[in-house]
């Protein structure tokens, strides 16, 4: 990682690049009045201030209001896909590369309450314990030119969609359609989601334990043909080196119906993947 032994001579020129860049996203407002309050939000969360709420960047930015921001993020309207498709394309033209890498991971943040979406007491990693807090899986790409974040998806826990939830979805603007999706789901979702887009040009693809054991995920690696995938998983996860046959089974695990697919008389017994890694030459790595 880099050190970031910032002085102001490193800064200057900043909010006109600031402004630049913000000029590539006007076209995902449909207004001007929005547009200015979006930049004003940027420059509030590029400030010195320790608490990046709505008033307090408000009373910040020059000309900044505190009712106008806040309309602006609770009520203001931009499109989403064409900000994340123009987002991406400012990527690959800055840092993209055939051998650049897609990282996937999750991160929790602490948080007071329980007013906002999806908050609960979930395992925290930044802490290394649960606590109360929101979850969210993101992604990220490298390159030997530079590296961002590219993608997010805010993680909702499973209590978030039951029945003694219903007013805080309602209060949240949780859509109606939304369904549960594990933390390798969304990962895969934004794999596919890019993959399919084609602006960010990759060929590897990392992520740890969670993922590497998770089906869906795993799905995902097979479906994307050309890339290498490193992810994480336990040593003592059984594998087979020819797939054995498979029959799809509903689990009715905590009364919520689930299909998976199910080992049906194997051919073969499996192996330890840290007993098969152990039998590869070093050349295969």
């Amino acid at each position: 990682m880099p050190t970031f032994d910032v002085v102001p001579s490193d800064v200057e020129g900043f909010m006109d690049e600031l402004q630049e860049f913000q000029s590539a996203l006007h076209d995902c407002f449909p207004r001007s009045a929005p547009r200015a309050h979006f930049f004003d939000y940027m420059v509030g969360q590029f400030s010195k201030l320790e608490r990046k709420s709505i008033e307090p960047m408000a009373l910040r930015v020059e000309g900044g209001t505190i009712r106008g921001l806040q309309r602006c993020i609770s009520d203001g309207v931009w499109d989403e896909e064409q900000m994340g498709w123009n987002y991406h394309q400012l990527g690959a033209e800055e840092m993209g590369d055939p051998d650049g890498v897609l990282m996937f991971d999750e991160t929790g943040f602490v948080k007071k309450g329980q007013d906002s979406v999806g908050v609960a007491r979930q395992s925290c990693g930044t802490l290394g314990q649960v606590e109360n807090g929101q979850v969210g899986v993101f992604a990220g790409y490298a390159s030997r030119h530079g590296y961002a974040l590219v993608d997010k998806r805010l993680f909702l826990p499973e209590a978030w969609l039951t029945d003694a939830y219903a007013a805080r979805r309602s209060k949240c603007q949780v859509p109606d359609e939304l369904r549960w999706q594990s933390k390798p789901q969304l990962a895969a979702a934004m794999w596919q989601a890019m993959a399919h887009e084609g602006l960010l040009p990759f060929k590897d693809v990392v992520a740890d334990g969670l993922s590497g054991k998770s089906p869906a995920f795993l799905d995902a690696v097979d479906a994307c043909v050309g890339v290498t995938t490193c992810a994480a998983l336990p040593a003592d996860t059984r594998c087979w080196l020819q797939a054995p046959r498979t029959a799809e089974q509903v689990s009715r695990e905590k009364g919520a119906g689930r299909a998976q697919r199910v080992v049906v008389a194997p051919d073969t017994a499996p192996c330890p993947v840290a007993a098969f890694a152990a039998r590869l030459p070093a050349s295969r790595w």
